[in-house]
């Protein structure tokens, strides 16, 4: 990714708010300049804009919403900070953590009833780390469905979307200014587009083996199951540029990916009471503390495999989501009546079933669990038992640009760039430095309200107002 002067460029046009990515960060972003009357122009390097949002079950955390009010769900921000800072064990900006849960609420208003995004309140089973029910999706829960919907209302704002055009140039002056990007198109050729502010909405780099070997070597070994284009450009450009990053070392994983397959399975198989084993049909870490952490635990077993086991009840409840029936029809689930059919199907030994009883006494409250967890609100798993051959997979990265509460990107000593801005994965989040820290939502949080944000921040800079954000 290279930084030019102004002066090798070509302009052949220029538009007020530039936007490198169209993912969830990058239509959000598109939305918010047209909402605020600046003309908006997203740069998308695939055939169609997806990113990583796609690839998500697209749920997005909200505290105090009026869906949770609804429902008698007393939340708050201040709840949503207390739970950040659990799981993060306090490493992270805890500024940027009450920002962020302050904004959660504007941001779902501002989607549901100034663009049409059908979100409701996920009500049918907790996620690890959120101590309420604050999840918040489109009716069939996936982050296509997501997507869908916010290019729908990109469509309808009048914001251009250019597809197959990676940008692979920022023109810069020595301050700092952005004046325009050079684009591929998929001809070969190339066009420089100036613009009065650029959003970098081109999410992290966890599909860069190599910056992944040199930032995060815990993971390396796991199946990459993100989006090929995060190539780490936000991160690069921001080095050049003399950016502050923070937090390069955070990323999510995923303890449940059939990799054979290619599908993930839905970390609630493990919430509502499914367990993982190791080749040696043992359980090897404690599942419960989140499916991001799980995924070095399971790379790091023999063969880099493990088996998630649930049983029926567990299996109906998954079936509400449609990505857990696009995981069935793949025919990844297996399913047995007894456990030496199980253990037959698996090619599992017979310490499974040591296994098993275990689980079950520690749901009684007979013992304790060597590794921690506490199973006493978990239900006894009964045949038919379910099994998923698993992987441990890297999905994006959570650290990267450091940005004020409007997502305009800082410099190392702190002062801002003058119209540059990011959000998404090109941002830092609040996951800490770590896979620990990850919180469900936090992906789809930082994209959708530094989307937001930005988008209004940006077009209120070129345009000389301020709008309501």
């Amino acid at each position: 990714m290279t930084i030019l002067a102004p002066k090798e460029a070509a302009f052949v046009g220029d538009v007020n708010v530039l936007i490198i990515g169209g993912g969830g960060c990058g239509l959000c972003a598109a939305l918010a300049v047209r909402d605020a009357g600046g003309d908006a122009l997203v740069l998308e390097r695939d055939a169609t804009a997806l990113g990583s949002t796609a690839m998500s079950t697209g749920l997005i955390p909200a505290a105090g919403t009026r869906f949770q009010a609804e429902k008698g769900i007393a939340d708050s921000p201040e709840k949503f900070v207390g739970d950040i800072l659990k799981k993060t064990h306090g490493q992270t900006d805890t500024s940027m953590a009450r920002h962020l849960a302050e904004e959660s609420v504007p941001t779902l208003d501002w989607l549901v009833d100034h663009h049409a995004v059908p979100l409701s309140l996920v009500e049918s089973f907790d996620f690890p780390g959120h101590s309420m029910r604050r999840m918040h999706g489109t009716p069939n829960r996936t982050g296509a469905e997501l997507m869908g919907a916010l290019h729908n209302a990109v469509s309808g704002s009048g914001a251009d979307v250019i597809t197959q055009a990676p940008a692979t140039a920022l023109f810069a002056e020595d301050d700092g200014t952005i004046k325009g990007v050079r684009v591929e198109r998929a001809d070969g050729t190339t066009e420089d587009i100036g613009c009065g502010a650029l959003v970098l909405a081109c999410s992290g780099f966890a599909g860069n083996s190599k910056l992944v070997e040199q930032h995060i070597p815990a993971i390396q070994d796991a199946l990459f199951f993100g989006h090929p284009g995060n190539k780490g450009d936000a991160l690069n450009w921001g080095l050049k540029l003399g950016a502050e990053v923070a937090d390069v070392s955070s990323y999510q994983g995923h303890g449940s990916v059939a990799g054979d397959h290619g599908v993930s399975i839905m970390w609630a198989h493990i919430t509502l009471g499914g367990i993982q084993v190791n080749a040696s049909g043992r359980r090897f870490s404690n599942e419960a503390l989140g499916y991001s952490e799980q995924a070095a635990h399971v790379t790091a077993q023999h063969g880099g495999f493990v088996w998630s086991i649930y049983d029926e009840e567990i299996h109906e409840r998954l079936k509400e989501y449609e990505d857990y029936r696009d995981a069935l029809a793949t025919g990844c689930v297996l399913s047995a009546d007894t456990v030496e059919s199980l253990c037959r199907q698996t090619n599992l030994p017979e310490s499974l079933r040591n296994t098993l009883e275990t689980v079950e006494q520690l749901r009684v409250g007979i013992g304790s669990d060597e590794w921690g967890r506490d199973f006493s609100n978990c239900k006894p798993l009964k045949p038919p038992f379910k099994a998923v051959k698993v992987n441990g997979a890297l999905f994006h990265t959570q650290g990267g640009l450091c940005v004020d509460n409007s997502g305009q990107v800082k410099r190392q000593d702190g002062s801002l760039f003058p119209n540059l801005f990011a959000g998404g994965g090109a941002a830092r989040s609040i996951s800490g430095p770590s896979a620990d820290g990850y919180l469900s939502g936090n992906g789809l949080l930082t994209a959708t309200t530094y989307g937001r944000l930005a988008g209004f921040a940006a077009a209120d800079l070129v345009n000389g107002t301020q709008n309501e954000i």
